[in-house]
């Protein structure tokens, strides 16, 4: 797909991965950026269009749809990080988690898929993430959406074929940003995520692996579970 001349929807825009894929959106060209956002008045990128977008409340997404006509890549970033453990954790963050990850996702992309198609087809862009493929206690709840996301995408990517909407999953580990501010370790700019995964749109790639973590970690999906959880060997 062409950037350039394109017209994109960044859910979740206002910090992060998603304020830097709205800026990389504008660098490369694109003739409109809306930036999506549960309060619009956060957003202080300019040369956005600011939109007001909660990917839980599907009268949001449907206003946003209504405004939001002529894109042609939708980029679906917003997230949650409840840090909730599938035992002890509370069942309304990880319902948060699903409804963010997994129904959040579904929902925007059901309802911008027709307007895809009737703008010649575009791109989806899912943001998830190497957790996608891999899980621990206190990233559980996290873990179990991402994985769904992951599973939808494919099915999307299947769905939307027809209409020649391609559709493309970003798996990355962690980045800099406030979500993972707690985090200990190496961390990606995730202004070169940003980069990476607008880079693979362009050149029609079902799947980014934006860092050495999630290839790794795609690479020993088939292999004994003991090697991605050694614990397990003990």
């Amino acid at each position: 797909m062409e950037i350039t001349g394109a017209v994109a929807l960044v859910t979740g825009a206002n910090r992060g991965l998603g304020r830097q894929f709205a800026a990389a959106l504008l660098e490369r060209g694109a003739a409109k950026v809306y930036a999506a956002a549960r309060n619009p008045e956060s957003v202080d990128l300019p040369g956005v269009i600011p939109l007001r977008l909660d990917v839980t409340d599907p009268e949001s997404i449907r206003a946003a749809a209504a405004v939001a006509t002529d894109v042609m890549l939708l980029v679906n970033n917003a997230g949650s990080s409840t840090g909730a453990s599938l035992l002890g954790g509370s069942l309304d963050d990880i319902r948060l988690e699903m409804d963010t990850h997994y129904f959040g996702t579904l929902a925007v992309t059901r309802e911008f898929a027709p307007v895809l198609e009737r703008n010649g087809g575009g791109a989806v862009l899912n943001v998830l993430s190497v957790l996608s493929w891999w899980t621990a206690p206190r990233v559980a709840a996290y873990s179990a959406a991402k994985a769904a996301a992951w599973s939808l995408t494919n099915a999307l990517r299947q769905e939307l074929a027809p209409q020649k909407t391609l559709v493309t999953g970003l798996h990355v580990g962690y980045m800099d940003t406030d979500m993972a501010k707690n985090v200990d370790g190496p961390k990606a700019d995730p202004a070169v995520v940003a980069g990476l995964a607008l880079d693979g749109v362009a050149q029609g790639r079902f799947e980014v692996l934006a860092d050495d973590l999630s290839r790794n970690v795609r690479a020993g999906l088939s292999g004994d579970l003991t090697a991605l959880y050694p614990e397990l060997a003990a």
